[in-house]
C-alpha cells in the first residue's frame, strides 16, 4: 500500500527537488560520497513531505551495470523513510539498461511513489500524484511527471520533445481532475529537459537566478506549455539537464523553473545544491528556494496568480 501525500496541519507541504546527481558504480567514488552528502543534509534540514528526483540519477554510458548505481540512489534516499518520486533524463538509459528496467527497480521501494504511466504513450514515467486536504481526503493539488525522453532522431538532431500523445494524456488528466471539482486544482509538473519555452522567458519574462549556458530544449516545440496554459492548472514546471542554470521566472502566469544541479559527479560550476518547494492547501501559490551544500539558502522566489 503506497503511502499518500497529505497537506499538514498548517496546509503546507514542502517537496525537495534533487536533480542531476549522475551517480556511478564505485560506491567509494569521492563526488558520489559528496552527492549523497548533500542528499542526506538537505532532507534532514528540510524536512520534506516528498522528494523528487528530475533525471540523470545515474550515468549509464560506459557502465557494465547501472542497476546497481540506481539501486544506490534508492537505497540511500529510503532510510528517510520519505516519500519519493522519480522522472528519467536522458543519461539514465543511455547505455546497458532501458527505463522501463530502472522503473521495475523501483517497485521493489515501497516509498517509490513513480508508476511506469500508460504503456501506449511514449515514454516511462507519465503520471500524476495528488496532494490531499489536511482535513480530508479531498484532492487540493495535482504533480504532473513526465518523460522528457533523451535524444531526437537524427534527422532532427538535439534532444527529444515531449510528445503529442503525452501532452494529450496531460490534457486528459486535467480535465479528469478539474471535472471532479468543477475547477483547476493547482498543479505543478517535473520533467527532466526544459521547453524550448525556457527560452522564450528570458526574452519576454522576468526570472532570478542564474543563466550560466544557454538553454537545452528541443528543436521541436510540441505544444505542452499551450495545453498548460490553456488547462490553467499547472502553476509551475521544475526541470534539470542544464547544470549551470537555475533559474525562475514567469511566463504567461506559469512560471518555469530549473532546480540546482545536486551531483558532484558532473560538469557544471555552480555549486551544489537542492530547490526546495513549498504548496500552500486552497492557494494558487508556491514559494520556492535553493538551499546549497553548505546550507545557505538563496534564491527566493514567490509564485502567486496574475502577479508580475
Amino acid at each position: 500500500m503506497k503511502s499518500r501525500l497529505q497537506f499538514r496541519e498548517d496546509r503546507s507541504f514542502k517537496i525537495i527537488q534533487f536533480t542531476d546527481l549522475h551517480v556511478g558504480p564505485d560506491i567509494h567514488h569521492e563526488k558520489d560520497v559528496r552527492t549523497f552528502k548533500l542528499i542526506d543534509e538537505t532532507i534532514q534540514a528540510e524536512k520534506p513531505d516528498l522528494i523528487v528526483f528530475t533525471g540523470d540519477q545515474i550515468w549509464s554510458e560506459g557502465i557494465d551495470e547501472p542497476s546497481v548505481s540506481y539501486r544506490r540512489v534508492l537505497d540511500h534516499v529510503s532510510k528517510w523513510n520519505i516519500s519519493f518520486a522519480v522522472v528519467f533524463g536522458n543519461h539514465d538509459s543511455e547505455e546497458n539498461i532501458t527505463r522501463l528496467e530502472l522503473h521495475n527497480i523501483e517497485k521493489n521501494y515501497p516509498l517509490s511513489l513513480s508508476e511506469g504511466g500508460p504503456k501506449e504513450v511514449n515514454g516511462v514515467g507519465n503520471y500524476t500524484l495528488t496532494i490531499q486536504s489536511s482535513e480530508s481526503d479531498q484532492n487540493e493539488a495535482i504533480l504532473y511527471f513526465l518523460d522528457s525522453g533523451a535524444l531526437a532522431p537524427d534527422s532532427v538532431g538535439g534532444y527529444e520533445w515531449i510528445h503529442q500523445d503525452q501532452v494529450n494524456w496531460f490534457v486528459s488528466e486535467s480535465q479528469k481532475y478539474q471535472a471532479i471539482k468543477n475547477n483547476p486544482i493547482p498543479a505543478l509538473a517535473f520533467f527532466h529537459i526544459p521547453l524550448p519555452e525556457y527560452k522564450d522567458l528570458l526574452h519576454d519574462g522576468k526570472f532570478s537566478g542564474n543563466k550560466g549556458e544557454d538553454v537545452s530544449s528541443p528543436k521541436i516545440n510540441s505544444g505542452l506549455f499551450t495545453a498548460m496554459l490553456e488547462a490553467k492548472d499547472v502553476m509551475g514546471t521544475f526541470v534539470g539537464h542544464d547544470h549551470d542554470n537555475d533559474y525562475c521566472g514567469k511566463l504567461y502566469n506559469i512560471s518555469l523553473c530549473y532546480g540546482r544541479v545536486s551531483g558532484y559527479h558532473c560538469y557544471g560550476d555552480l555549486q551544489r545544491g537542492a530547490r526546495i518547494i513549498q504548496l500552500y492547501e486552497g492557494e494558487r501559490r508556491f514559494d520556492t528556494w535553493i538551499r546549497l551544500d553548505n546550507g545557505e539558502k538563496i534564491s527566493y522566489y514567490s509564485h502567486s496568480e496574475n502577479k508580475g
